[in-house]
C-alpha cells in the first residue's frame, strides 16, 4: 500500500515525517532503516511518525527513529517540524499541542512568527539516568578514551547526551572523536556528542554527532544540552544563541547551578520547514 509522506527540515536536520494517525502504519527498525536510506530509499536524518496516544491522553504520540533504525526518546528539531506537521495535516488546530515520546512528554507552541517553541523538559543529571557509568554525580567528568581524556558535561534531555568545550568548532575533528565518545563502554545506550564553542555567554558555535545518524548540520536537543551544561559550568547565561551548521536556534533555561534547576524546563525556539511531499510503497 502506498502512503503520503512529507520531507521536512529544521537547521538543516532532516526528517519524514509519516501520519499514522489517520492510516495504521507498523513501524520497524527495519522499514525505518529502509525510508532513512539515502541511496535506496527516502533518505534522512530521521523518520517522525504520528499516532494517537495510548490511554486516552489528549495530543498526539510522536515517535522517533534514527535512519539506522533504532528508536530514540527525543529530537528538537523534530519536534518543531512535527509540530508544523500536525497543523498542515489538519490532525489539529491547536497553537499549544502536547505530544508524548517514548522517554518523555513535551507541549510544541506554534508561535506568530512562524517558529516553533518546544518544551523540552527538565534536563537529567542524575547518572544512572541518563544513562553513564560513573562513580559520582559531577558537573563535568574526565572520559578516558583510545585518542585521550575529555572534559565532559554528561546529562539527557530526552536523549543521552555528552558535551565538550573547544576552542574552535571549524578544527576539532569530530568525524573521529565523535564515534569514540558515541560509542564509550561508559554510555551503555550510546550517547549524541557535542562540541561547544563558547562566543560569549549569550552565543554559542556547535557541531553534534547524533547516535544512529552521524554528524548532521543540526540537532535541537543536543543545542539544548550544550546550553544547560555550559550554564552549570558558569560559562552561558540564561539565554543563549546557538550557531550549528544548519543555522540558529534559540535556547533558554533558568537553572541557576543548584538543586533548584531541578524544577526549570529547557526551552528550544527554531524555524521548521516543509521540503517535499511524495508517496511510498509500505507493508501493509
Amino acid at each position: 500500500m502506498r502512503y503520503p509522506f512529507t520531507k521536512m527540515q529544521s537547521l538543516g536536520n532532516d526528517f519524514v515525517m509519516l501520519n499514522g494517525v489517520s492510516n495504521a502504519i507498523q513501524m520497524s527498525g527495519a522499514l525505518a532503516e529502509k525510508i532513512g536510506d539515502r541511496h535506496f530509499g527516502i533518505g534522512c536524518d530521521q523518520i517522525l511518525l504520528a499516532e494517537r496516544p495510548h490511554h486516552n491522553k489528549t495530543g498526539f504520540r510522536y515517535r522517533i527513529f534514527n535512519r539506522d533504525g533504532s528508536e530514540v526518546g527525543q529530537c528538537g528539531n523534530g519536534a518543531r517540524c512535527f509540530a508544523r506537521f500536525l497543523v498542515d495535516e489538519g490532525l489539529t488546530e491547536l497553537r499549544d499541542i502536547p505530544v508524548y515520546t517514548m522517554t518523555s512528554s513535551m507541549t510544541l507552541c506554534l508561535n506568530d512568527d512562524d517558529t516553533v517553541t518546544v518544551d523540552m523538559g527538565k534536563p537529567v543529571f542524575t547518572p544512572s539516568l541518563i544513562p553513564f557509568r560513573t562513580s559520582m554525580e559531577s558537573i563535568s567528568y574526565s572520559l578516558q578514551t583510545v585518542l585521550g581524556v575529555f572534559e565532559i558535561g554528561a546529562l539527557a534531555v530526552g536523549n543521552p547526551h555528552a558535551i565538550c568545550v573547544v576552542k574552535d568548532v571549524e578544527t576539532t575533528d569530530v568525524e573521529n572523536i565523535g564515534p569514540i565518545i558515541e560509542s564509550h563502554e561508559c554510555f551503555p545506550e550510546r550517547v549524541n556528542v557535542g562540541f561547544m564553542e563558547v562566543v560569549s555567554r549569550s552565543h554559542i558555535r556547535l557541531r553534534v554527532y547524533e547516535r544512529g545518524a552521524g554528524e548532521t548540520l543540526g540537532c535541537g536537543s543536543g543545542a539544548t544540552a550544550a546550553v544547560v551544561s555550559g550554564i552549570r559550568m558558569g560559562l552561558l547565561d540564561s539565554e543563549v544563541r546557538v550557531s550549528l551548521p544548519g543555522g540558529d536556534a534559540m535556547v533558554q533555561w533558568d537553572g541557576d547551578g543548584t538543586e533548584n534547576e531541578l524544577l526549570h524546563s529547557v526551552y528550544l525556539t527554531g524555524s521548521a520547514e516543509k521540503v517535499f511531499t511524495g508517496s511510498i510503497e509500505l507493508p501493509d
